[in-house]
Order: structure tokens, then sequence, then C-alpha cells
């Protein structure tokens, strides 16, 4: 990271944490210079790039000020605590609908579920294709198939123990990303008719996925900071017959709130007590901003009740169709079902993330990740409190790449939705991320696409939608 990106990036946590206010007079050049111990020109790049990303602006003869974020009073949504005991979910067809609509490459990607393939190396990733394939053995093609590629899976392995797992070769099963992963891990342990234990707001392709399985969703509801109640987790875990908890640990889909430590701890102790399986959806982890990584539930993990999720897909390798689960006391009965479905992800996908790992600096690739979708973050935050009604309240994670918008009681997401998209702009209304089709009001804003005017001028046009409600 360049001297000027820091200097943007402590200054740009000094406004994110209140220590700057909106409207005060941030440190001169001059001053700036001598505090940090770098040239003026340097303080100039990083106060063009706060500029750039909406959160200080210039006053003639002034000097630089923190924008004013008068659009948000409030910053947090607020959380839903009406959900009904159990759901029988039937979503598929609104969020086929909704997703049917954003495959025009034209339309502004708000509503996409990926970041933007410019912030990955896939250039990088074909050269790795090109020479893993030169020295995989055409007995390599067959074995891996079953067994999974050993370089990548002693890659994944690597990557948890730095995260405090000390995980078992035989525990890893390699999947057709994520989504398969969740699937088995959830087939593993329920039958048509059981209760599953969700979020409220939870990702849509859990509720697909539920709806295929015929499962009944318990839905739990997702504070905006501090992630799923576990008071009221605790009182169904009491009351109903849950067989398994499906939840995401860190930056959850659609919120971004993550578990604090101590939080993961007594969901944990919580889910022993009863002994119910937890489905840990983990795909975003990497895609943190602060100084350390969050740990998965999966680290506590004594009993081999937690099933860990994860792929590539939202941090590497999208389209490569590579996932795993560190599966626990379950690994083998998911082994048997993959192999009873798929069989097998793609081998030459799993043998060039292999190469890229060893050889590719994908560390280095992250923190440039990481470092663009923060900026990224801040745009979009510092263009919604320009642009949006008075009442609009927003998440702000710690990591991922979405925003959750609670708007104004009175405006309906589906009818934005569709105005939206007449527009070209595309958005993720609440209710595809509800068993009961609730959160009417709100919406899911993806900001992991590089912010311009265009960015802008879709933003500001959705805040006159948004007022014509």
């Amino acid at each position: 990271m360049k001297r000027y990106e820091r200097l943007a990036d402590d200054i740009a946590g000094l406004i994110r944490n209140g220590i700057l206010t909106p409207g005060e007079k941030i440190p001169s050049v001059r001053h700036a210079s001598k505090t940090y111990g770098v040239s003026p020109s340097t303080v100039f790049q990083a106060y063009y790039l706060l500029e750039d990303r909406g959160l200080i602006q210039a006053r003639a003869r002034s000097g630089y000020f923190v924008r004013a974020l008068a659009g948000l009073p409030t910053p947090e949504p607020r959380s839903d605590l009406s959900t009904q005991e159990t759901t029988d979910v039937g979503v598929s067809e609104l969020v086929f609908s909704v997703l049917g609509s954003l495959k025009n490459p034209h339309t502004m990607p708000f509503g996409s579920a990926f970041p933007s393939p410019d912030l990955f190396p896939l250039a990088r990733l074909a050269r790795s294709m090109t020479h893993s394939l030169r020295t995989l053995s055409p007995h390599d093609i067959i074995a891996d198939m079953t067994a999974g590629n050993p370089d990548l899976m002693r890659q994944i392995a690597l990557r948890y123990m730095v995260s405090g797992v000390m995980l078992p070769m035989e525990e890893l099963v390699v999947t057709n990303g994520a989504l398969e992963a969740l699937n088995l891990s959830l087939q593993s342990v329920t039958q048509a008719g059981d209760l599953v234990a969700i979020e409220s707001p939870a990702f849509y392709a859990c509720l697909q996925v539920l709806e295929r399985l015929e499962l009944k969703a318990v839905e739990i509801p997702v504070h905006p900071r501090d992630g799923v109640d576990l008071k009221i987790l605790r009182e169904r875990l009491a009351s109903l017959p849950i067989k398994a908890c499906w939840f995401m640990s860190s930056f959850q889909n659609p919120v971004g709130a993550s578990l604090n430590e101590s939080r993961k701890q007594e969901l944990y102790s919580l889910l022993c007590e009863h002994q119910v399986p937890l489905i840990e959806d983990d795909v975003y982890a990497e895609l943190y901003y602060g100084e350390r990584p969050p740990k998965p539930i999966k680290t506590l993990d004594t009993q081999g009740l937690v099933m860990h999720c994860s792929s590539f897909s939202k941090s590497l390798a999208p389209g490569y169709r590579v996932g795993w689960v560190a599966g626990g006391r379950f690994a083998e009965r998911i082994a048997r079902l993959k192999l009873m479905t798929t069989i097998s992800p793609s081998v030459p996908a799993q043998t060039a993330i292999a190469d890229y790992l060893q050889h590719g600096n994908y560390d280095r690739h992250l923190r440039k990740l990481r470092y663009a979708l923060e900026s990224q973050q801040d745009a979009m935050l510092a263009s919604a409190a320009r642009h949006f009604p008075a009442g609009t309240r927003v998440t702000r994670p710690a990591g991922g790449y979405f925003l959750w918008f609670e708007f104004p009681d009175n405006v309906d997401s589906l009818q934005l939705f569709k105005l939206a998209l007449a527009q070209g702009i595309s958005l993720a209304p609440g209710p595809i991320f509800s068993a009961s089709q609730g959160f009417r009001h709100c919406a899911r804003l993806n900001y992991g696409h590089s912010w311009g005017a265009e960015s802008e001028q879709a933003m500001a046009l959705l805040g006159r939608m948004l007022r014509s409600f």
C-alpha cells in the first residue's frame, strides 16, 4: 500500500469512528505533512483520494472538511422481532424473477451478488491453470475427482491452521462452490419436514435450499451490528425440535453483521447444550477491513458439531466453482452425498487455484481487494447520505461488499426494484431475503464495483425514486 493510501485510510478511520465529525475541519496540508512525516504532495494525494470517496470536501480558502452525513441521522436499521415461530418457505419464484432481471451487463449492478470481476487476478489465474495442467498426470485427473486435489486441500488446511483450526485432512470435502457445501451439509443432518433455524433476513439461496428440501424455517432476527439474536435462538431451541442452524458468523448477507468472539462462544455453547449442528456459512471471511481476520466458530468446535463452509468465489475466482466444507463429525456423510450427486468439482479448476495459492501471492491480492472494497463502501455511504431521503437507515459492516438499507415505511422495495430496473439500475429488494417475504421497505445494495460518475448518478436517481413514494 502506498503512503498516501495509508494516510487516507488513517483519516477515513477517524471519520468512521466519529473522532472527526461531520462538518469538522481536518488538519491542513502543512500540519498533516509535519504530523505524519510525509511530503505535502503525499498529503494532497491522500486528500484527493478522500474526496473521491466522498468523505471530505474542499472549501475555497478554508481547507478540507468532513462531509456532513445529515441524510442518515440513524446509522443502523431496526431489528425485526416480529418473526413467526415456523414458516413454510416459498420464495423461489420471487427470487428467480429478481435474479433473472439482473443479467443485463449494461445495468448498474447494485443488485449483484458478486463484486466486480476487475478486482480479481483472472489473468494470473489463467497462467496458473496453464502451468498446473501441464504437470497434471492422467492418473491424478481420475484420482482427484473423488478425493479432491491434494495440493489444494493442503493449502486450505494451512489457512485453517493460521486461523487456529488444526483440521484433519479427512474432515475436508471439496465441493462445487460453497452452495453445494451448504446443501450437502444441510442434507446430512435433516429430512423433509424438519425445522432449521436461519437468520432473518437471510441469504436468499438459503431459503431456496430449504424450499427444495421441504424444510421449515425458524427465523431468528439479525441485529444490524451484533448478528443473530441469541436470546430468541435460546427460546426457540428450548421450545422447538430444531435439527440444524444455518448462520453466517461474519459479514452476514444481506445485513453485514458479525458476531464478536464472546457471542460466537455463547452461540457454540448453546448449540452444544442442545446438540444441534451448525452449518457455518463463511464465504466473506477473507473480506475483513480491520487488522485481524474474524475467527470462525469452527475454531471453538471440540465436538465436531460445526460444518464450516466456504469457497474462493468471493475472494479469488468467481466462476471456478471451487468450495469446501470442514464437516466435523458429519464429514463422511457429506462426502458420500457428494459422490451420489455431482461426484467432483472441476479438477483443472482445483489445480489452478492450488497453483495460485502456492505461487500467486494470494495474501497480497486480498489486501488490495479489501482496500478497494472499503474505499467503495465509503463512497456509497457518502452518496446515500447526499441523495437518499431523511429517515433512511443503513448498516456499516466491517467487511464484505453489501449495505442493507431500511427506507421510510411507505417505500415498497419491490416497486422500487421495478422502477429502478426500468432506468437501468438493479437492486436486491428486501422480500427475497425473508421466508415470510417481509422487509418490504428494505433493500440490499452492492458496492463491490468501481465507483464513478455513473454510480453517483444512479444513487441520485434512486434517491428521487425513493422520495416519490
